[in-house]
């Protein structure tokens, strides 16, 4: 059983998330602002947390932020609810350090293959040895990523999928496999751009010139490709 908190205005959305998960076997703490779900974290780390982007006062992306700046939380997984389906907004929930998206109106089976996934990511235990493909180590037993030796802040997704680039190095990944692979998602049911945003935030972390990336490269119309050499994609 994870403990999951869920933040939103609309307490019809709280009610309807909170039975989906509560079904599940999760223990679900209700919260319907933003201010209340800092509170909520003060009081108890949860394992996940689902959060809606516009509240009144404190959004979801301020809480967002305010999880990756405290030791204690930026490595609970987030998943944002949100009406917005536009690029800039999903560019801000990333960039603010959340894991995945659901977009309102939304299925609960659906959220809670969602939920299932990014729990993954909590609960499974590490994996076993560092990894390193040039200037990049990555060491899941310490938590650690490493760009020339300086350590590089990233959300439990990005560690993930930059361990899993960096234990497939050189080999082409196509979006579907890393879907299985890293978010745990069933064939044909994880969304493809979930994975172009993550890469596009990883990039920024790890790469001199992100807009011309020398490691994290795309393989057009096949997959993406982590490399040693410099190069571009």
């Amino acid at each position: 059983m994870a403990r999951i908190l869920v933040a939103d205005d609309d307490p019809h959305i709280v009610l309807l998330v909170e039975r989906t998960l509560s079904r599940a076997g999760h223990q679900v703490i209700p919260a319907h602002t933003g201010a209340e779900a800092v509170e909520r974290l003060k009081a108890a780390v949860p394992d996940l947390v689902i959060l809606d982007i516009v509240m009144p006062a404190l959004t979801g992306i301020d809480v967002c932020r305010h999880m990756r700046m405290h030791p204690s939380l930026t490595s609970v997984p987030i998943l944002f609810l949100t009406m917005k389906e536009d690029i800039q907004t999903k560019i801000a929930g990333f960039e603010a350090g959340c894991d995945d998206y659901l977009t309102k109106p939304f299925n609960v089976n659906e959220l809670e293959l969602r939920a299932r996934a990014l729990l993954r990511h909590t609960i499974k235990p590490p994996a076993s040895g560092a990894l390193a493909v040039g200037p990049i180590r990555v060491d899941p037993n310490s938590g650690a990523a490493l760009i020339d030796g300086q350590p590089v802040e990233l959300t439990p997704v990005e560690f993930e999928l930059l361990y899993y680039l960096t234990a497939h190095a050189g080999e082409v990944l196509a979006t579907e496999r890393l879907l299985q692979d890293v978010w745990g998602y069933p064939p044909g049911t994880g969304n493809p751009s979930l994975v172009r945003m993550h890469v596009l935030n990883l990039r920024r972390k790890i790469e001199p010139q992100p807009a011309r990336p020398s490691f994290l490269c795309t393989v057009p119309r096949h997959g993406y490709m982590l490399q040693a050499r410099t190069g571009e994609s």
